[in-house]
């Protein structure tokens, strides 16, 4: 009896003890943080962004860490995809026989019309600095410029000379000359105009004997400008049956009718007479066009294929190397300069740097040689460097 007494009585005295309050916690829930006093903490809550390692330090869990190629100079270098080196260079030559001056380009700051005996020393100096290859662009009194452009092919007419004395100064020089009619026509023109078109087949009978006139002189190289359908086939079977089997096409093959060629005709004083030139030049809208003129020229007997101009149309040197395996020419061309130059006087760019960005692009879209008007300073600087780590 006493027992459950006893047993009644506690059971009584434990229902009278309140239960305990459940364990509060100091975290506000979503609804109740004020984002403007709370800070967010990646590595806290449910969804973290942010995890920790076992030191207690941030650690996002990726195993593949990109960075890792990039942490020192050293072993950028060990995984380097692309190099640029001056003999990648080729340096464009302006020549003039107006005076025994060298007359600066205005719009083409730190750029010539050489005379043939400055031209030389031209040669000599990118020679001595790796630029191997060199391509001459003359400048023609107007009173030798003519709707058939005969002067091209004359064999003592500047080019031809000029070559001659690359080749007599510096034997190892590469030199390739511009096939085109439009410095020597009187239409401003890369062909022969009738009834205001330019004609095709006629004007390539012209450029065929002005390749022929350039090999004779010693030219390694001929470079098709002029956009004519067919020329190369033409000139190489020109050159082949002359005997200059030798001498090497570096085809103008994807040349766009583009605003940036403007300081460029300065140079040359070769602005059109009249109209434009998108009746032969490529659309820039258009990028399948280009491999259509490639494997064109391909298999006509081109050497080498150029796409011109250069950065804008660095999708345009991809596609191309793509499909075709020869060796591909860009030309950064002399609008692109002088944007360069006009940003670098503002001091708005640091012209050395972007420099050497812009041409190793070039290698990195596919582009063997660069054409460019930086090929001496490019190579001095690759030189002083002794190695472009960008």
């Amino acid at each position: 009896m006493r027992s459950l007494i006893v047993a009644l009585a506690l059971s009584s005295a434990t229902a009278l003890v309140a239960p305990s309050a459940p364990r509060t916690t100091t975290k506000l829930s979503a609804a109740t943080k004020d984002p403007a006093t709370t800070a967010y903490q990646p590595t806290e809550g449910a969804n973290a962004a942010v995890d920790t390692n076992n030191k207690g330090d941030a650690w996002v869990s990726q195993m593949q860490r990109p960075r890792r190629n990039r942490k020192s100079a050293g072993v950028r270098s060990m995984v380097r995809e692309n190099f640029l080196t001056p003999a990648n260079l080729m340096q464009p030559i302006f020549i003039h026989e107006d005076s025994n001056e060298v007359v600066p380009i205005p719009s083409m700051p730190g750029q010539s019309r050489h005379t043939l005996d400055s031209m030389v020393e031209q040669v000599k100096k990118g020679m001595a600095l790796g630029v191997k290859s060199f391509i001459l662009f003359p400048k023609v009194p107007d009173d030798l410029k003519t709707n058939f452009a005969d002067e091209c092919y004359n064999p003592e007419g500047i080019v031809p000379r000029a070559v001659a004395m690359c080749k007599a100064a510096c034997p190892e020089a590469t030199i390739c000359t511009d096939i085109a009619l439009d410095p020597y026509s009187d239409q401003g023109h890369d062909g022969i105009v009738l009834d205001g078109k330019i004609v095709n087949d006629m004007t390539i009978e012209q450029l065929c004997k002005q390749a022929v006139c350039h090999a004779r002189a010693g030219a390694d190289f001929v470079g098709p400008s002029d956009m004519m359908d067919g020329r190369v086939g033409a000139l190489r079977m020109a050159l082949d049956a002359e005997g200059h089997t030798d001498v090497g096409i570096i085809s103008y093959s994807a040349k766009y009718a583009s605003a940036f060629y403007g300081p460029f005709r300065d140079a040359l004083d070769s602005h059109p007479g009249f109209g434009d030139k998108k009746t032969y030049q490529q659309d820039p809208a258009n990028g399948r066009e280009a491999i259509i003129e490639a494997t064109l020229d391909a298999a006509e007997g081109a050497d080498m294929l150029m796409v011109k101009p250069g950065v804008p149309y660095l999708d345009v040197i991809r596609r191309i190397r793509d499909v075709v395996d020869l060796p591909i020419a860009a030309y950064h061309v002399s609008g692109e300069y002088a944007m360069i130059k006009a940003g670098a006087e503002k001091g708005w760019v640091d012209e050395k740097a972007i420099v050497l960005e812009t041409l190793m692009c070039f290698r990195r879209a596919g582009a063997d040689v660069i054409l460019t008007y930086y090929a001496t300073d490019a190579a001095q600087w690759i030189n002083d460097e002794g190695n472009v780590c960008l």
